[in-house]
């Protein structure tokens, strides 16, 4: 495959390569720390958590890229990136290990959330910086395709890191730990490897480069808002940008909802209150083939908008997810809904590749990257508002036909609306080939 021969040829860099392999390891890693949460969270054998409870889950996971995302910058572009990279891995250290003592004296309530939200928030900072590293270390020429491989990578790297976090409380227990604890204990060794690993490069490789008129701190925060509102205005301006924000904002409304259906199936539907692991495993397993479904999008999504406008591929992908909600999503069995995971993972991402090219290709320069810290707010807000609704809605066993119903017509009624609001003949546009 041609992304394959890309990224072959992107590693040849050394710095290259010692970045990507730090991004790798730190996302790998978030795959492991993230089923110690959800076993403890969501699957432990003490409580049978509703859907308020994962609603108040996901929102915690969210809220730091909700809120903080479009603030990080400021910080990155006064701080040595090549230390933010290590120091965050190495604070994560230190607060997972805090995490799992708290696992261990089976600490609860707002404590808990207090340390997972602190875990998430440096995380906000790590990826941030890869981003921002980037063009340090590969030419200007490359630029578009290693933006393209890299985070795809690095969700494969956290798909990866599932299994392994799945395994590592397996083995915990089978050697009398709680298994919670093992995957915590895993994921903090992990992350301090990471660490280790970006101060192999040297400190001032990744920038920030000088900028004497550089704004002070508090000045450039408050840029941040009025950019934002900026943004906001230039949308305004930029109709098909706006309606693709507007579209992929309601594909995750439903997908969210969709979402902790999903949980709760595997958590009180499928498995019986005591069985965490195998209800766990098959939660994981969904994930992996939805993850499968990302990657086909990422080899199908360039040749089919070579073929069919980037609004037709749009249309179709959202008409995809109303029906595969229908069948095979209404037979609530553990096949069928993997098929489903699958289909809707297909759907999601071919849907953000679309918009994040619209984006690109429609927005002015010089209002790119504010109109990108929106789209990430609305991104995640969606998903957060979703997990509110489905903590009222959706019953413990998140089975529901007039739910499943509600979320189709949704995805149907989004595809209509905008292939409404788009019907007129607009310049057509080729999302960036990433396979």
């Amino acid at each position: 495959m041609r992304s394959a021969h890309h990224l072959r040829h992107l590693l040849r860099g050394v710095w290259f390569r010692r970045l990507f392999l730090v991004r790798v390891s730190s996302q790998f890693t978030d795959g492991v720390f993230q089923v110690a949460l959800a076993s403890y969270i969501v699957f432990s054998p003490e409580q049978q958590p509703d859907a308020a409870a994962i609603a108040a889950a996901l929102a915690t996971v969210l809220l730091p890229f909700s809120v903080l995302g479009p603030f990080v910058g400021v910080f990155l572009d006064r701080w040595s990136r090549r230390q933010v990279l290590a120091l965050s891995n190495f604070v994560r250290v230190a607060l997972v290990m805090l995490l799992a003592m708290g696992f261990a004296s089976d600490l609860r309530g707002p404590g808990l959330f207090v340390l997972i939200l602190a875990c998430l928030s440096v995380n906000r900072f790590l990826l941030a910086g890869l981003s921002a590293a980037l063009p340090h270390v590969v030419d200007r020429d490359e630029l578009i395709t290693a933006n393209a491989l890299t985070p795809t990578a690095g969700t494969l790297a956290f798909i990866a890191g599932l299994p392994v976090g799945t395994l590592a409380r397996s083995v915990g227990t089978s050697a009398g730990i709680d298994g919670d604890v093992a995957a915590l204990a895993v994921a903090a060794v992990l992350y301090g490897v990471a660490g280790m690993l970006a101060l192999r490069m040297p400190r001032d490789l990744l920038g920030p480069d000088f900028a004497p008129d550089r704004p002070a701190v508090r000045d450039a925060l408050g840029n941040v808002a009025r950019g934002l509102r900026e943004g906001l205005v230039h949308l305004g301006q930029r109709r098909s940008a706006a309606y693709g924000l507007a579209a992929i904002g309601a594909h995750r409304f439903f997908y969210g909802v969709s979402t902790v259906a999903t949980i709760l199936l595997y958590r009180n539907y499928f498995y019986a209150s005591d069985d965490v692991d195998s209800a766990l495993a098959g939660l994981t397993l969904a994930v992996l083939v939805s993850g499968a479904g990302f990657l086909l999008a990422a080899a199908v999504t360039p040749m089919a908008t070579r073929r069919v406008s980037t609004r037709v591929w749009v249309l179709l992908l959202l008409a995809a997810a109303a029906v595969t909600e229908v069948f095979p999503g209404a037979l609530y069995t553990e096949p069928s809904l993997l098929v489903a995971a699958f289909f809707l993972g297909l759907a999601s991402q071919g849907v953000k590749i679309c918009v994040d090219t619209l984006l690109q290709a429609d927005v002015d320069d010089a209002f790119r990257g504010r109109v990108f810290a929106l789209y990430d707010v609305i991104f995640n807000v969606a998903f957060v508002a979703a997990a509110a609704v489905g903590a009222i809605v959706l019953p413990d066993s998140g089975k529901s036909y007039p739910v499943l119903a509600a979320i189709a017509l949704g995805y149907a009624l989004t595809a209509v609306g905008y292939g409404l609001v788009t019907r007129r003949p607009t310049s057509r546009v080729a999302a960036p080939s990433t396979m």
